[in-house]
């Protein structure tokens, strides 16, 4: 019952940060963490309580048209095959050394996340061209093994490098980084469940926050959304960054 009242108000929190300015996973993974379950529990159950809320917000953005299938098909062929990967490798890593490269990473990825982002890219209408196709297919293997392997900041890194390096429109970024961070989430999902990893009851639980979470912050008009929630995740990183130092 600990765990689950550790887990379950910390990812509502992550579904409501996640909706009003992304990055969510900077919470809900380390939520797992501070309850005390091992590394690789953590990250597989943080992947099927992430992919509840991520199934319902790409189905969205199917129905609004903005998965565009030509360019989204491809990559998630490559999506899928990297996160696999990027799972297999996790599990060969030791739960220590897993933690330490937390340590690394979630600064990076949490910096990533703040760092203001300005785009004079058009929403719509740009053509898809040979250069997007190869940037693309590379960023989502690249970005899908980060996935199966560990996960937060997915979506950023992905929107980054499709609007910042392929140059393509918003919609047709944001419709193929949910298309994609579903995908290599599932495929992650998968890959653990065959491992034995992840713990169910918790999982399903915790979605169900992070659904209510989604819903709620949805809902919430905030123009500064990434000012109000960056001390939520900073506090969050901290605590985890003491308990795995002192652990």
């Amino acid at each position: 019952m600990n765990i689950y009242l550790i887990v379950c108000p910390l990812v509502f929190l992550a579904g409501l940060v996640d909706s009003i300015a992304g990055g969510g996973g900077l919470i809900s993974l380390p939520a797992f963490l501070l309850a005390g379950l091992p590394a690789h529990n953590a990250i597989a159950t943080n992947k099927l309580s992430s992919a509840i809320g991520t199934t319902v917000s790409t189905a969205r953005f199917a129905k609004n048209g903005y998965i565009k299938l030509k360019l989204a098909l491809p990559c998630i062929v490559l999506s899928l095959t990297g996160s696999v990967t990027g799972a297999n490798l996790s599990l060969l890593v030791s739960d220590t050394l897993l933690k330490k490269i937390m340590i690394v990473v979630l600064p990076i990825v949490a910096l990533t996340v703040f760092l203001e982002r300005k785009n004079d890219l058009p929403e719509d209408g740009i053509p898809l061209t040979p250069r997007i196709y190869v940037i693309s297919m590379i960023a989502a293997f690249a970005i899908g093994m980060y996935d199966g392997f560990y996960g937060p900041g997915t979506g950023t890194f992905l929107i980054l490098v499709l609007t910042g390096i392929a140059k393509t429109d918003l919609h047709t970024a944001t419709g193929t980084t949910k298309a994609l961070n579903l995908t290599s989430n599932v495929a992650a999902l998968v890959t653990f469940i065959l491992h034995g990893q992840v713990i169910y009851p918790l999982g399903l639980t915790a979605g169900l926050f992070c659904l209510a979470g989604h819903y709620i912050g949805s809902g919430m008009v905030t123009k500064n959304g990434m000012k109000v929630i960056r001390p939520i995740i900073l506090v969050v990183l901290t605590l985890l960054f003491l308990k795995i130092i002192l652990e």
